[in-house]
């Protein structure tokens, strides 16, 4: 790396250093093994450590250090700037479909590449990269339509790297191997440049093919890489170039297409470039974590983060790394629309001081975050390392966990999180509460949708002709006494959840057992999942129900909402 500019914010580049740690290690590490892996001291790595937490980037319990679903802000401020993701997607999601094999999007970065979008096809033998994992050029197939246009100073960076480190172990993921070697790589790149597109034939590892042509430029130069990807159980890679190139071919001329249309004063859509309610935290160096920062303004002044970053500062004292907490929020300025951002725009955004912004940017620039070019600064693909691999995984079930065992700490019952499958519910996360006598269920379980609290807040979400569609099929026995088996009757109670926004469900599913349930909602508004609290009869009346663990349950589905919201702006979460 080169010098560190005398005006660098080193605790900026210590934070930067730990949350690098934390991604490479699939998103989880204690503290003592963050101090053996940034080489920082313990005291340092404590209250780094506490900083990212109050942010909401990081979970802290006991001493494990985990990645939180807010961190995906950093990843979804470079991807918004970017534009192709939005653009280019929905594109990538029909050619998947239609091929029925998997599709990603790539960019370049240093020597190597990072994928921004993936559009995979479910199947046992699942083929997929994450959003954000860099892979070395030499093993990948968009890698030689992207060094077919390198300078000779970015050949001899590519040299000295296979030099210093031929197993490519600098490469977190990648399954070691030697890959291409010196001239065979540079002669698959003059292929490329020739042919326009190129095959990885098991480079990355055994059994696995994709071919990928490049998106260009007006001036012709590769913005970023189309790519199918599938195995030898279903192609060889001679095949697979045989049965998709044309198809790929045509998507990838209509992208450009796409990417060539104006959007207005910022240029074309091509235009943002590739360069190479929270809960206390446990531990010793944890205090309670207030809401995290508040998100950079584009408007004329954005006070607020200053103002949070001093208060965190004056609450916390030397545990908040202020100069951390105001150096990474700088990365959220930039988003749609926003992809060259000036110092003072920066600075605006933020409502951080000109020098404050600047100090902060020359850091990240050294780091490799920030890209300078004459007065205007940029995002690079390098932002993605910051935790939205590991992050870009995480499922309904993960961001719905915390949030749950903080609920059960606060209401001493157990709760849970269910989807709606067909015309049952299925748990896919629980906390249960440590009690004498406890509701016991355990992940997977399935109940009928309309005997159950969280059922009834799902189809009660659904569009009025499928909830009619659904009472008309489906039987209703009776599971208690107390079970409601009039399709009138539920179609009434469907209507009121639907008005009210939950659904409280006494003694109908099982005698005894009383649940409340509202929905968890997508970004699109839709009802994706729901959370309950269940407990025996004589714990709550009706009344203390709604009273006491209505605002709780609504404030557990809002802080699921907003992380679930965050991860999935440029992906979909799985339910588990």
């Amino acid at each position: 790396m080169s010098t560190v500019p005398a005006e660098a914010v080193g605790p900026l580049m210590r934070g930067v250093a730990v949350l690098r740690a934390l991604s490479d290690a699939d998103g989880r590490l204690s503290l003592g093994e963050l101090v053996r892996t940034t080489g920082l001291a313990r005291s340092t790595v404590d209250r780094v450590a506490a900083t990212l937490a109050r942010m909401g980037y990081v979970r802290l319990d006991g001493p494990a250090v985990t990645l939180a679903p807010r961190l995906m802000e950093l990843a979804n401020a470079y991807l918004g700037a970017l534009r192709l993701p939005a653009l280019l997607g929905p594109g990538a999601v029909r050619l998947a479909e239609e091929l029925d094999e998997s599709v990603s999007l790539a960019v370049p970065d240093g020597d190597g590449i990072r994928f921004v979008h993936q559009s995979t096809r479910r199947r046992a033998m699942s083929l997929t990269f994450r959003i954000g994992d860099l892979l070395p050029a030499e093993r990948t197939a968009p890698g030689p339509l992207f060094a077919a246009y390198w300078t000779p100073g970015q050949w001899a960076a590519w040299h000295e790297r296979r030099a210093t480190d031929p197993e490519g172990l600098g490469f977190p993921g990648v399954p070691p191997g030697a890959g291409d070697q010196g001239e065979r790589f540079a002669q698959r790149a003059e292929r490329a440049r020739t042919e326009g597109s190129a095959v990885d034939d098991q480079l990355i590892e055994p059994g696995l093919i994709a071919v990928a042509v490049p998106l260009r430029d007006p001036a012709g130069i590769p913005l970023c890489a189309l790519s199918v990807v599938s195995h030898t159980s279903r192609h060889s890679a001679a095949s697979l170039r045989e049965s998709v190139l044309p198809r790929l071919r045509a998507t990838a001329a209509a992208m450009e297409a796409e990417l060539a249309r104006p959007t207005g004063p910022t240029g074309p859509a091509g235009a943002a470039r590739t360069a190479g309610p929270p809960a206390p935290q446990a531990g010793p160096t944890a205090p309670a974590r207030t809401a995290g920062p508040p998100a950079p303004q584009a408007g004329p002044t954005a006070p607020a983060l200053a103002a949070w970053t001093s208060a965190s500062k004056q609450e916390l004292g030397a545990d908040f790394v202020e100069s951390l907490a105001r150096g990474l929020t700088v990365l959220t300025a930039f988003g749609p629309g926003r992809a060259e951002l000036t110092l003072s725009a920066v600075a605006e955004a933020t409502g951080l001081p000109r020098a404050t912004a600047r100090r902060a940017l020359i850091t990240l620039d050294h780091l490799g975050l920030v890209a300078t070019e004459g007065r205007a600064f940029r995002l690079t693909p390098r932002v993605l390392a910051l935790g939205c691999p590991p992050l870009s995984r995480t499922t309904l079930s993960d961001i719905a966990a915390p949030h749950l065992a903080t609920l059960v700490r606060r209401v001493h019952d157990s709760a849970s999180l269910a989807v709606l499958d067909g015309d049952a519910i299925q748990y896919t996360a629980r906390v249960a509460t440590t009690r004498i006598m406890s509701v016991n269920i355990t992940l997977g379980t399935r109940f009928p949708a309309y005997a159950a609290a969280m059922g009834r807040v799902l189809l009660a979400d659904l569009p009025a002709p499928q909830r009619a569609e659904r009472l008309r099929r489906t039987a209703l026995p009776a599971l208690t006494p107390r079970t409601v088996t009039s399709p009138a009757v539920l179609a009434g109670l469907l209507d009121e959840a639907a008005a009210q926004g939950y659904a409280l469900v006494d003694e109908e599913l099982e005698e005894g057992l009383r649940s409340l349930a509202v929905p968890v909602r997508d970004a699109a508004g839709r009802a994706v999942a729901a959370v309950n609290v269940a407990m025996h009869t004589t714990r709550r009346t009706l009344a203390e129900c709604r009273a006491e663990l209505l605002p709780e349950l609504r404030a557990t589905a809002a802080a699921i909402e907003a992380d679930l919201h965050v991860v999935n702006r440029f992906r979909r979460s799985s339910a588990v």
